[in-house]
């Protein structure tokens, strides 16, 4: 077998699937890739036994076909080496003695039987499986918008992924770990089916890694797995088992109070006094009157304290409540528009945050519990 390949495009190729190989395996074959030469095409598979990430690429002067493994760092690092060139790959089908062969030099390994490498993936029959078509973008704006927000207690592992509340008109992202949450619909394209999952963290940093913006994505949903396929890659995935909360349930109706604030203003105000905050909580205390904001945070374990105002719109007469400052730089970070909208209710309910104006076809909000605050 042989055939020759760009090695900037191998790199890239190989640099992307080894996202999901675990540091450690508990099946050696596991280090490995899997490739599969057919017709003018390469295809690099690997996996963690839970996700399986495959991506192609073309090739050319290919003589013969099959499916081999190499070891995952190895391969990578040598690739990284490689000048941009054209390489050929040799492999000797009976010895599966490889050779890589480049202008001024060659490597010299040996590759392991493609027929060791396991179906980690179950399959499912088009009876048990719903289908969907959308845009990249409505699966990149869905992660990036909740993936700050997964839980990481492995007593609820139901938090600990995205839930996908799919229905016909649109998806709705969801994630919390019982101090935040926010949900993000997404109507900018219509699935046509319903259905919900929850994905785990891994596969969801890859998706938002390797997807390109432009393209649509095949989605094939089953009882216990999805699977995610583009022209270049595919991704399949196994699901969180358990509920997800009743996100609609936690979500306030009613907090009668709203704040409007620069977010750029508040953002950079809340980073400043957060450096005199307690690590150990990471408590800033805001005063909200009906004109402006003060903010304030101190650490008696070291005496620093710090104070800052910003100008604001308060439609109450004045309020003091407390919000980790670690969860306000997430959330600020997400509310993309210039001003930000807060509605609260009293001290001890949680805050609603708003974009000013949420972009056509989608609703973002996001709701964060507060601390407990004595005085201001």
């Amino acid at each position: 077998m042989k055939f020759n390949v760009a090695s900037k495009a191998l790199y890239s190729t190989l640099s992307g699937v080894s996202k999901v190989i675990n540091a450690k395996n508990t099946i050696s074959i596991l280090d490995n890739f899997l490739l599969k030469v057919v017709d003018d095409s390469l295809e690099i598979t690997a996996s963690d036994s839970e996700n399986t990430l495959s991506a192609r690429l073309p090739i050319k002067n290919v003589e013969g076909e099959g499916r081999f493994c190499l070891n995952a760092r190895r391969i990578t690092d040598m690739a990284k080496e490689l000048p941009d060139v054209d390489v050929e790959f040799e492999i000797n089908d009976n010895t599966l003695a490889t050779k890589i062969s480049f202008p001024g030099g060659n490597f010299d390994i040996v590759a392991l039987d493609g027929d060791q490498y396991p179906e980690t993936i179950e399959t499912t029959s088009a009876e048990e499986s719903l289908k969907m078509v959308c845009p990249a973008t409505q699966i990149l704006n869905g992660v990036e918008n909740t993936l700050f927000a997964v839980g990481t207690d492995e007593i609820r592992p139901q938090m600990m992924g995205i839930l996908w509340d799919i229905k016909e008109d649109g998806i709705t992202f969801v994630a919390t770990d019982t101090r935040k949450l926010v949900r993000y619909i997404d109507r900018t394209s219509a699935p046509g089916i319903t259905a919900s999952c929850i994905v785990p963290v891994k596969p969801s940093i890859i998706l938002k890694s390797l997807l390109d913006k432009e393209a649509d994505v095949n989605v094939t949903i089953s009882s216990r797995s999805a699977v995610f396929e583009t022209e270049d890659i595919t991704l399949n995935c196994r699901f969180i088992k358990g509920n997800f909360p009743d996100y609609n349930r936690v979500i306030p109706t009613n907090n009668p109070y709203t704040v409007t604030v620069d977010r750029s203003a508040i953002l950079t105000a809340v980073r400043r006094v957060s450096v005199c905050a307690d690590p150990g909580h990471g408590l800033v205390k805001f005063r909200f009157t009906p004109t402006r904001v003060e903010m304030k945070v101190d650490d008696p374990n070291v005496n620093s304290f710090a104070h800052e105002e910003v100008p604001c719109d308060f439609t109450g007469e004045q309020m003091v409540i407390g919000f980790c400052s670690a969860y306000l730089l997430e959330i600020f970070g997400i509310l993309s528009t210039s001003n930000v909208i807060l509605k609260l209710a009293d001290p001890s309910r949680p805050g609603v945050f708003q974009p000013e104006e949420n972009a056509e076809n989608t609703d973002l909000v996001v709701i964060l519990m507060p601390m407990t605050v004595q005085d201001f």
